[in-house]
């Protein structure tokens, strides 16, 4: 007869890099189907998010109107230009869908990394260097994503321009 495991510590969905590259692609192509009014990203940097693949840019493609609004919150967005070329390119002509916040005051240790759609869903990394992780759709688990959602764009300030403006 089986015996229950020792453990009561749910397994998180997300147990790898792949994981949760593959979860992020999914949520922003859910967001594009449900249609989500908006869409909340956190990280440190972005460095290792799936940002420039053609599924991801695609989705937003089929997601981006001019009532919705993407946000990405990070404590400088320095890897971005460098890693997600094809998100850079697509922002250009998104522009005014997407708004960027620094969060500078924040140390990079205590930065949350996560994926947000309010009423819909978070994709969130509970250890982004073991990349574990869990994917949040009941009503309470949203909640508490979208307060803390809200806590950190208070604290945030534009940063990264569409163009760079120079003489």
């Amino acid at each position: 007869m089986d015996t229950p495991s020792s453990s009561t510590a749910p397994v998180p969905p997300i147990a790898s890099r792949s994981d949760f590259h593959r979860e992020i692609v999914k949520a922003f192509e859910r967001a594009a189907e449900q249609g989500c009014r908006e869409i909340w990203l956190c990280d440190v940097d972005f460095a290792d998010w799936p940002l420039g693949e053609r599924a991801v840019v695609e989705a937003l493609t089929r997601w981006a109107y001019a009532h919705r609004r993407l946000t990405l919150l990070a404590c400088h967005f320095d890897e971005v230009p460098r890693r997600h070329a094809r998100w850079v390119n697509w922002r250009r002509d998104w522009g005014h869908v997407v708004e960027c916040l620094a969060l500078s005051e924040i140390e990079p240790s205590q930065m949350p990394c996560f994926w947000f759609a309010p009423g819909l869903q978070a994709v969130r990394l509970v250890d982004p260097l073991r990349y574990r992780g869990f994917i949040d759709t009941t009503p309470a688990d949203l909640l508490r994503v979208g307060e803390q959602v809200q806590e950190l764009a208070a604290r945030g300030v534009p940063a990264f321009p569409v163009t760079t403006l120079g003489l």
